[in-house]
């Protein structure tokens, strides 16, 4: 079965910025997702389009087809008491903020005792990367994760 719209699609990757391994699923449950529903990013949805269980490959997603363009004026001042993720915040440190969009990952610029400076780009946003990709499991998603927009169960979504 080949990987096509309305079909979730379980697998394991290690992604990596040039030399910089940012993270992977090696030791965990992979990953699952509802294909062509903007579950993954776009450059590896279209990557993963049209393969088969068992394919291991590697593609390189330019940064506009993954958490795209950086924007150098894309700070702000928050409260340190809305960020979450740590205790003590020291610049380079990745927090979550919850927003009108849901929870976002800013950077750590500059951390006061009241207030931090913070940094709304993507930590990944500007950098092409490159993903190594082995596809474990494809099948017909059910009618509930169709109506949903994501695969629910073992590596996706659970109600």
């Amino acid at each position: 079965m080949s990987i096509a719209d309305n079909q979730v699609v379980q697998f394991n990757y290690t992604l990596r910025h040039g030399e910089e391994l940012i993270e992977t699923s090696a030791g965990k449950d992979p990953i699952s997702y509802l294909h062509g529903h903007g579950n993954v990013i776009p450059g590896l949805e279209k990557a993963m389009e049209g393969k088969e269980v068992g394919a291991e490959f590697e593609v390189t997603v330019p940064s506009s087809e993954a958490y795209g363009d950086r924007h150098e004026d894309r700070t702000q001042e928050v409260p340190v008491k809305h960020l979450q993720g740590g205790k003590r915040w020291k610049p380079g440190m990745i927090a979550m903020v919850q927003t009108d969009q849901g929870m976002r990952q800013v950077s750590i610029i500059k951390a006061g005792l009241k207030r931090a400076i913070v940094d709304l780009n993507h930590p990944l946003s500007g950098k092409d990367l490159t993903f190594n990709i082995e596809i474990v499991d494809v099948r017909d998603a059910t009618d509930d994760e169709i109506a949903h927009g994501h695969a629910h169960g073992v590596g996706g979504h659970h109600h």
